[in-house]
Order: C-alpha cells, then structure tokens, then sequence
C-alpha cells in the first residue's frame, strides 16, 4: 500500500571516523541532572527521582566533524538558552534494563545542545503546563559526531559564548549516571536503536542572541561549533 506522499527518511547524526550516519528515532531528555543547575532553577535536587522530556526525533540537528552549524533564532521567544549535554545513543533496545546491564545498549556518545525558549518554559511550568513549547521546538537538538568510546567518567564539559566560558563541570557530576539514567528510563518506555539521550546539563545556562557562536566542548568527544542565525 502506497503512503498519500513520500514518508520523511530520519535524521541521521555522523558517526566519527566511520563514514556511516545514526538514524534518529526519539529524543529523551534527562532534567536537572546536574546539582548546581537544579538550584539554579530553584529546585532541590536532592528531593525528586529522575524525571524526562521528549523532543521530536526531526528536532535534531547533526553537524559534520569540524563544521560550524547555523542555527535559527526560535520564533515566539525573547529568552533562547543554551544547555550543553553529553548524549547517549542507544544500539540496542529493551525493556526494564537493569543498570548493571545498561551500558551494552549503547552505541555511541555525541555532545549536544538542549536549546530551550525559557521564557515559554518557565511560563508553561508556572501555569501548571507541559513543557513542550519551550523544549521540543524545531532545530532545538543540535548535535555534533558520535563516538564509539566512553569519555572518561570525570571527563570536562562545558560550553563557551564568543569565547567566553559559561557552563564547565565534568561528567561525575551527574545526580544520575548514564546505567542508572537507562535503567529508569527503560521503565517507562521500551528503548529501541535509534534513541538519543539528552543526559542533563550543568549550572551556568543563559541567554543568547543572533550572532552569537557556541563552543560546546567533552573531553573525548571533540567540540560543537554553533552560530545563532537571526
């Protein structure tokens, strides 16, 4: 049976020294899963169990190894955020996976950028609402090559704006672990290759606005270069 127009092919991410492409199947994202960030939202994050959000698997967009990607200013928002993240991508699916099983599902890391209208956000929240608008609009995953190998557990990440340093901690940081962020996940949903894992990101978030270039750097996983389009 034929489809009534031609089906959308997914997005697929560069895998670094492979020559290959990671096709996108869903976007999960891990919130406040830093300590630092979480207080700096005003919560407390010693009071909530891991929580996610989705993005659309169309919402991601992949930047070639050493390119510098352009990315549109969001429309309905004067308040655009960046968010540096270390992603997992998933190779194989399951169900209820426990952590001490969870990293033979991987199949890659990749740095990416949760870009969050805040303004939406934060007004989506306080009303009691979901936060879709602020988090799941279009080209707000970018993301740079998957690798093969694991950063080390303490590896740096963080994020610079026109060269000046905005966001650094470094991955033990998490509340959550990668095995630990899988497993409760699987729970709710059965993971399948395909899915990326938006991880969470450290304190230090804010504003940007056209013009401006990102430098999302973790140790291991080369760097992500973004510049604001007006």
């Amino acid at each position: 049976m034929d489809y009534v127009f031609e089906a959308q092919a997914p997005v697929g991410v560069p895998v670094a020294g492979g020559g290959t492409l990671f096709p996108v199947r869903r976007v999960y994202c891990v919130g406040r899963n830093y300590a630092a960030h979480a207080r700096e939202m005003g919560s407390d994050p010693q009071r909530e169990p891991p929580f996610f959000f989705c993005k659309p698997g169309d919402a991601v967009v992949p930047a070639a190894p050493g390119s510098t990607l352009e990315l549109p200013y969001p429309s309905r928002t004067a308040n655009l955020h960046h968010e540096v993240e270390l992603v997992v991508a998933i190779g194989r699916g399951g169900r209820d996976i426990a952590a001490a099983e969870a990293a033979a599902h991987v199949y890659g890391y990749a740095i990416g950028l949760d870009m969050t209208r805040r303004d939406l956000q934060l007004e989506m929240r306080n009303a009691g609402r979901p936060w879709e608008i602020g988090k799941a609009f279009d080209a707000s995953a970018p993301i740079g090559p998957i690798h093969r190998g694991a950063p080390a557990a303490r590896a740096a990440i963080e994020l610079a704006v026109n060269g000046q340093l905005r966001q650094r901690s470094s991955l033990d940081q998490m509340i959550w672990s990668i095995d630990d962020t899988i497993a409760h996940l699987s729970g709710y949903f059965e993971l399948r290759p395909g899915d990326l894992i938006f991880t969470g990101t450290p304190e230090g978030v804010g504003a940007v606005v056209p013009g401006d270039v990102l430098e999302a750097r973790i140790e291991g996983l080369g760097d992500l270069r973004v510049r604001i389009a007006a």
